[in-house]
């Protein structure tokens, strides 16, 4: 039965040709009216051209998808800008790779035509800067590993005529300007700089068993006190100061040393003495007693580089780290004050 309302069927036998050819017009028209009037319907009359309703439906179908794939592109495709950006900043990161390469060729380039210096020296060194320099010199080492440093030390008096003497030395660091000036007064120790400043101070026994407390304690019968040989300069800086206080009794001794006057004292042979504030601090089995600074005397240290040195150019490195701020810092560290 078609959908129309129609009571004909489809082998109906009782039905007459007029309402059979009735019912299929209705049922023409009822499909077009379905299908939005677009199906054509067969020269037949019996059906409809199912090749034009596929060929329709298949080109919407198409256009649908290609509306579809514009729509996605435009949403993921990059603008020119973005396009542009990107080129330029692979540019730069390869540019910048570039330079950073050249960097390091330039710096392992400069590390091999400027390897610092090298060689061995010897630095005669005033006794009183034992401690400090032998930290130095590790130190200056430790920046420079193809230096060696050896130090020789004694009285800056015996250091000048072994400088002047002609013998393998770098370096002269003198606890005085007198010695030093008879190494450049000869011509060996050409513009010498001044790189610290050390006081003097009395060492006494351990306990301070006389009950010293200042350089005029040094006149009293009791006490027993030694000083250094007056050629060495903590016994011609001592002189002065005694003189000045008005001392006028002698010392039991004159030492060759500082190193004389502190074993005096530490063995208990004399109860006092007078040497240099850092010797005084590097005692740990005596006392010192602190020299007012109206009547104590300020040696000055002046180091050069020797005319004859082997290897100038590591010495003068020497020098140079020693007037350092790493290098003053140390000599601060063992008592010694600033240059200037």
């Amino acid at each position: 039965m078609v959908s129309d309302g129609s009571s004909w069927q489809v082998g109906d036998g009782n039905a007459s040709n007029a309402e059979k050819g009735a019912a299929m017009g209705r049922r023409r028209q009822t499909f077009q009216a379905s299908a939005g009037g677009n199906v054509p319907v067969a020269a037949g009359g019996l059906g409809f051209d199912l090749r034009g309703a596929f060929a329709d439906v298949t080109r919407v179908e198409i256009s649908r998808a290609v509306e579809r794939r514009t729509i996605s592109s435009q949403r993921t495709r990059r603008p020119a800008g973005f396009r542009a950006g990107v080129v330029i900043l692979a540019g730069f990161t390869i540019l910048g790779a570039a330079c950073n390469h050249e960097a390091t060729n330039r710096a392992a380039l400069t590390a091999t035509a400027n390897p610092g210096p090298a060689g061995n020296i010897t630095v005669l060194a005033a006794a009183s800067l034992t401690d400090s320099f032998n930290a130095i010199g590790k130190a200056f080492e430790a920046g420079n590993p193809s230096v060696h440093v050896k130090f020789t030390y004694d009285v800056s008096a015996a250091l000048a005529t072994r400088a002047n003497g002609g013998g393998p030395a770098d370096v002269f660091a003198s606890a005085d300007d007198a010695d030093m000036l008879k190494v450049t007064g000869a011509g060996n120790a050409p513009r010498p700089q001044t790189f610290a400043r050390n006081a003097l101070e009395i060492i006494v026994r351990k306990g301070n068993l006389k009950g010293i407390r200042g350089l005029v304690d040094l006149n009293r019968s009791d006490v027993v006190y030694v000083l250094c040989a007056l050629a060495v300069p903590c016994g011609t800086y001592g002189k002065q100061m005694l003189d000045g206080a008005g001392v006028t009794r002698a010392p039991t001794s004159y030492e060759a040393s500082t190193k004389g006057v502190v074993n005096k004292v530490t063995s208990g042979q004399s109860d006092a003495g007078i040497i240099f504030r850092t010797d005084v601090k590097a005692v740990t089995d005596a006392d010192r007693v602190a020299i007012p600074e109206a009547q104590d005397i300020v040696a000055t240290y002046p180091i050069a580089v020797l005319r004859r040195s082997p290897h100038p150019d590591v010495a003068r490195a020497f020098v140079d780290y020693v007037l350092s701020p790493p290098g003053q810092a140390t000599l601060a560290k063992y008592g010694f004050l600033p240059a200037k």
